[in-house]
């Protein structure tokens, strides 16, 4: 049977790019903001585009952040893409105005320093050999980037049972492109976008549901 996956709706995100993509990896996908139905699901995939404050106040307006929170304390997957990614760190800054995020993971989501923004087009990303996402994809396997934020330094500490595997890209300098942290997952670039790299990415997470 294929796994159900609820693409959920809070106002910001490519709802339908997401919703295709993911029903062509194999899934039976809804999309919608019902808590129940998001919490209930076998994944949850969490999109996101533009201000990382206005993401954050659409999470919230639909009780986003608990749902991720309730899934991850049973250990049910979640897929964060683009600011759906962003938004699970501490916090982020724009403009001179700090958000708090979910607060999933440490971190501050700021504006990269980079000499062109946004980072926008085909861009490598460096995997670790144990990823479970990028299995299957050549280390120069290209995904596609839209973004003028992002997190410049990973500052969960050591010491964890299991220790994200963390996958990093360079635009000016490094940053995180991609999470993988048990039950909670999340990608810098935009796998629905990005072809059949993307696609085979997107297979790959769904077989962890």
């Amino acid at each position: 049977m294929k796994p159900k996956v609820v693409v959920l709706d809070y106002g910001s995100g490519n709802l339908r790019s997401a919703e295709r993509a993911v029903a062509r990896a194999g899934a039976e996908v809804t999309v919608t903001s019902d808590f129940d139905a998001a919490l209930n699901a076998d994944g949850l995939v969490v999109p996101g585009v533009g201000a990382f404050a206005a993401c954050m106040q659409g999470l919230r307006a639909v009780r986003g952040e608990q749902i991720v929170g309730r899934r991850l304390a049973g250990g049910r997957p979640v897929l964060g893409i683009c600011v759906g990614m962003q938004i699970l760190f501490e916090k982020g800054v724009e403009h001179g105005v700090t958000t708090e995020g979910c607060a999933e993971w440490p971190g501050t989501v700021e504006r990269l320093n980079a000499p062109i923004l946004p980072h926008m087009g085909w861009n490598t990303v460096r995997a670790p050999a144990d990823s479970v996402l990028f299995r299957g994809l050549d280390p120069g396997t290209r995904f596609y980037f839209v973004h003028s934020y992002g997190v410049r330094r990973w500052e969960l500490p050591p010491g964890r049972l299991t220790p994200p595997i963390v996958t990093w890209a360079e635009h000016g300098e490094p940053f995180v492109a991609a999470v993988e942290n048990t039950a909670l997952c999340a990608t810098q670039f935009h796998p629905e976008k990005s072809g059949d790299a993307g696609a085979q990415l997107l297979r790959n997470w769904l077989s962890t549901l």
